[in-house]
């Protein structure tokens, strides 16, 4: 089985497909509907897909077996094939059987939002890991649809049973593919994350992280390249960012400060890509600050922040200390919602990324956050420990210095891991030595 058969052809229109009912989950009310048919719309649009008419059916009863009523999907048809559509995206995830009989009813292929994400996610993966947990999350996907995928060989029989039996073959040799290639990639994802771990493992021994967290599209990887003035990808796209981007926020500092950029959040996350979606995050949970970006002018920025919310809790990291960022400030028109957000968010951030001088008060907060977080040393070091001065000004901050005829006093900043790891607890004053060392040079 080639399952580039089954990828949709880019550039092609497709038909928004959704329904109100109060016993459906982000569906209950017309309003939920079009704020997820809005995000829908938008991820096909980053997907290449161009997306046509939407068509919404109320109920008070989901159908199991196709979700809407057949006249309904009957009449989707017709609209849906004299727009020039020739594919149907469902704006909820529909089971194997559920697609299957839609397509039978429609004559038109039916997709689901997950298959959309799922797609995008293949389609902007870079790295290595993202793109293995991509594939196992699309074969994982992919596995229990085999049979409406085969649906052609049902046509194909006659009389002849042979015809069927070959089918029948052929779909549990490709099930067994699947299974093999999944088990496949499992274990170089293994391999990878392995090698991931001793990096991970470096940085937290030798530099402070804050990563950038938030609803997909909220301006992360803008933030990110002013803060550190760098040129990660970023486009107005939902998902532009998968893998996690490492940047140095103020090389001047001891320990180097290191910014995360991490892959957007997004409500109704397929199942199959959850796990690998918090694999990607775990560069999230090594960091010291969670620097919350958030849509400022997006009409639904308070569900994006409890989406984020909800994933920080899931990776158990929603104790961590966090920063609000509101970001695009500048396309929002309405300066009384902007005082009433603040002022249910205090000690949040309204920013506009392409704002100079919001960035740098950003940056500002961020490293006086770090640097405030570290301890307080004062050393009287002598002029022959020349690998001990060395060791100070390579890893510390020196906040005073103040040279004598035996050696030289420092008052450093530096975070106790760091401390630890230099070698010089023997050099420390007492209280009572630093006062005197700090204010007698070559008496």
């Amino acid at each position: 089985m080639n399952q580039e058969e089954f990828k949709l052809p880019l550039g092609q229109k497709a038909s928004l497909v959704s329904i109100v009912c109060d016993k459906f989950e982000n569906h209950s009310t017309i309003l939920e509907t079009n704020n997820s048919l809005r995000e829908l719309r938008e991820l096909l649009r980053t997907l290449g897909l161009v997306p046509g008419e939407e068509y919404v059916q109320n109920r008070k009863q989901i159908d199991p077996a196709t979700m809407l009523g057949e006249g309904k999907l009957e009449e989707i048809a017709d609209a849906a094939r004299e727009e020039g559509s020739q594919v149907l995206v469902f704006d909820f995830e529909l089971t194997a059987s559920q697609a299957r009989n839609i397509k039978e009813i429609t004559k038109l292929e039916a997709v689901d939002r997950n298959t959309i994400i799922l797609e995008i996610f293949a389609l902007h993966a870079r790295t290595k890991e993202a793109k293995i947990q991509i594939e196992i999350s699309r074969l994982k996907y992919l596995l229990p649809r085999l049979t409406s995928m085969w649906g052609h060989f049902s046509k194909q029989r006659a009389s002849g049973a042979a015809i069927g039996g070959e089918g029948e073959q052929q779909l549990e040799l490709d099930r067994r593919m699947v299974r093999e290639r999944i088990e496949f990639y499992k274990k170089q994802l293994d391999e990878v994350q392995r090698s991931r771990e001793q990096q991970r493992k470096k940085r937290q021994n030798q530099a402070v992280t804050a990563a950038l967290v938030g609803y997909t599209n909220a301006g992360k990887s803008s933030v990110m390249n002013r803060l550190c003035k760098v040129n990660v990808l970023e486009e107005n796209k939902l998902f532009a960012t998968l893998d996690s981007t490492f940047r140095t926020l103020n090389p001047d500092s001891k320990p180097p400060m290191i910014m995360i950029d991490t892959v957007g959040f997004i409500s109704n996350l397929p199942n199959t890509l959850i796990q690998g979606f918090k694999t990607t995050l775990e560069s999230a949970m090594e960091a010291d600050l969670l620097v919350i970006v958030c849509d400022i002018s997006d009409p639904n920025y308070q569900k994006h922040i409890q989406v984020t919310q909800e994933v920080l809790k899931d990776l158990k990291i929603e104790e961590k200390e966090q920063v609000i960022v509101f970001n695009k400030k500048d396309l929002l028109n309405d300066p009384v919602r902007a005082r009433i957000i603040m002022r249910n968010y205090p000690n949040s951030f309204l920013v506009s990324s392409y704002d100079e001088s919001d960035m740098k008060n950003l940056r500002d907060h961020i490293i006086n956050y770090f640097l405030s977080k570290q301890d307080h040393y004062d050393l009287f070091i002598p002029y022959e420990a020349g690998e001990a001065h060395s060791r100070i000004r390579g890893n510390a901050n020196i906040m005073n210095s103040v040279s004598h005829e035996q050696g030289i006093f420092y008052r450093i900043r530096v975070p106790d891991f760091i401390f630890q790891q230099l070698g010089l607890n023997s050099y420390i004053l007492a209280p009572s030595e630093a006062k005197e060392w700090e204010h007698n040079p070559f008496s």
